[in-house]
């Protein structure tokens, strides 16, 4: 499985996703981004883009694409989620058929109700690191192996 998760930027806070209004949702009660699942054909700029504009209303000027995290479930599919963060945007905040958006500082993210997995690839995205990789190893919903990868680039002349 495809994905994209999206943190968008706006004066020290992200917009961040309650989801609590889907029956059946395995995010429910959980803050996380903005994003979801690719369509046949899409690329994930492209994915990212729809995904940010049918759950916000806003429309993405300038994006960076910040790495990507495998996650391995016992229960599911592997999926291999690509990680943006967006900085401009333009459009009106609408309201999202899945959750609750809100603005929440970013020293305050980790106070959420998020998953253990998120707190892994958060800490990256938000001391700055410019691209990683995660793999996340889930058991049910508990998180049993973690693994960050960074990747800084080197110019050795």
């Amino acid at each position: 499985m495809l994905t994209t998760l999206c943190y968008i930027e706006q004066d020290g806070k992200y917009l961040m996703l309650l989801r609590n209004r889907k029956k059946k949702d395995i995010n429910k009660g959980k803050w996380i981004g903005v994003g979801g699942r690719f369509k046949e054909g899409e690329t994930p700029e492209e994915c990212l883009i729809r995904e940010v504009r049918e759950e916000t209303g806003l429309t993405l000027l300038s994006w960076q694409f910040r790495g990507v995290v495998t996650f391995r479930q016992d229960l599911g599919e592997t999926e291999y989620m690509h990680l943006f963060t967006a900085d401009r945007f333009s459009g009106e905040l609408t309201d999202c058929d899945e959750g609750e958006l809100s603005w929440i500082a970013k020293e305050d993210i980790f106070s959420l109700n998020l998953w253990e997995g998120d707190r892994v690839f958060l800490e990256p995205l938000l001391c700055g690191v410019p691209f990683f990789t995660a793999s996340l190893k889930y058991e049910g919903e508990r998180l049993s192996e973690s693994e960050i990868r960074i990747y800084i680039d080197r110019q050795d002349g």
